[in-house]
């Protein structure tokens, strides 16, 4: 890659952000945020903001919260020099040592069909003053969910380069149409280093967005973000091949959705359930880069004691439309801490509900510190709706 190549320079971290255009006030747009608790229960969030969706001088926000997620705190921004290139799709991540990984994809406007997963480190998440460590980029594609970590110790990294007919055309041509796929980046030196591993083709799979679950015997299973749904690929020799892709019984309106482990064992899932209508793939298809979407409403967090065969507990986060893109992290203490964006353009709030699993299998809020619709972020830049 050249180093006069904008996109693939770090960006710029700002501790302790406090620049006007960082401010509530001034932000105009912002979503897709992202969760981590550290060991002794600080609640980190991030999402990415700026004046207009999704396009060149986008940058990314991360707050923190020390009181359960009642009021949050700036700690960093991270802003490329280069007001062409975006920052976007971020994800934070805790790993087995402690220390907090925050990732960012960098693109140069909306779709440059390379874009690049980057990531900074926090060695102590709960000092008074995190350090976070110089910008490194550990991949191709864009990876804003969570890794895992196997049985075999493996980083598995969900990191994606989109196809090129998810509906938002590449602008560049950089040669890489055989990663076009739900990758699986991996790390077998506790991410010293990182190499690709697998790719699994779904049928319709729309800006991928995949998750990754191990199985009770010992099998991946990867969900896939879809056109027409949530489609699904399995892995039988730890992530290297994958089966053909198809169709999940799960069902989603084309949107983000969560699946993680607990500390139980079950599987947690964050999805829309009993969503209404969707768009069809040709409505998807006839809009530009940004676009509206259908049936993104009843929010929900489900469980499965029977590896995701079966979703039979489920409690209600937030009913309304436009409530997406969900992401979850368990504290120590076994609460579950679940962040989502409301109406970016119109309401531009980041939200965060904090519940337990007696919650979710009582399809209602039993825990007394069990809270929903906590505001971690409010933009309060004029927005161009009313």
């Amino acid at each position: 890659m050249a180093r006069n190549d904008p996109a693939t320079c770090p960006a710029v971290l700002y501790p302790a952000p406090e620049a006007p255009r960082f401010s509530d006030s001034v932000r105009r747009w912002q979503g897709v945020p992202s969760i981590a608790v550290s060991g002794r229960g600080r609640i980190f969030v991030n999402f990415y903001a700026g004046q207009m969706p999704e396009t060149g001088g986008n940058f990314m926000l991360l707050l923190s919260s020390d009181d359960g997620g009642i009021s949050f705190i700036p700690r960093l921004a991270v802003e490329h020099p280069d007001s062409a290139c975006r920052i976007f799709d971020p994800a934070l991540w805790t790993d087995p040592r402690g220390r907090l990984w925050v990732f960012w994809a960098q693109a140069r406007g909306f779709n440059d069909g390379r874009a690049g997963v980057w990531c900074s480190v926090c060695a102590r998440p709960d000092d008074a003053t995190p350090v976070w460590g110089a910008p490194r980029r550990i991949a191709n594609g864009i990876m804003l969910n969570k890794p895992i970590v196997d049985s075999a110790g493996r980083w598995l990294l969900p990191c994606a380069l989109w196809r090129d007919g998810c509906g938002a055309p590449p602008t560049e041509d950089h040669g890489l149409d055989s990663q076009k796929f739900s990758n699986v980046v991996c790390s077998e030196d506790e991410g010293e280093h990182f190499y690709l591993l697998g790719s699994a083709d779904v049928p319709n799979r729309g800006f991928d967005e995949h998750m990754l679950v191990e199985r009770g015997d010992g099998s991946l299973w990867m969900l896939v973000r879809c056109l027409d749904g949530i489609g699904e690929s399995f892995s039988s020799d730890g992530g290297r091949h994958w089966s053909t892709g198809r169709k999940s019984a799960i069902e989603g309106p084309c949107s983000r959705f969560f699946i993680g482990r607990l500390q139980s064992g079950r599987l947690l899932m964050v999805n829309h359930h009993g969503f209404g209508e969707r768009l069809g793939v040709e409505e998807i298809m006839a809009q530009g880069d940004v676009k509206c979407w259908k049936g993104r409403t009843h929010l929900t967090a489900l469980l499965s004691e029977d590896d995701g065969l079966t979703w039979p507990y489920a409690l209600l986060l937030d009913v309304r439309n436009d409530a997406a893109y969900p992401d979850a992290a368990q504290a120590p203490d076994g609460s579950i801490c679940i962040c989502y964006d409301w109406e970016r353009v119109r309401h531009r709030q980041i939200l965060m509900a904090r519940i337990t699993e007696a919650d979710i299998l009582a399809g209602q809020m039993v825990s007394p510190e069990s809270a929903l619709r906590l505001v971690v972020s409010q933009a309060l830049g004029k927005p161009d709706v009313e």
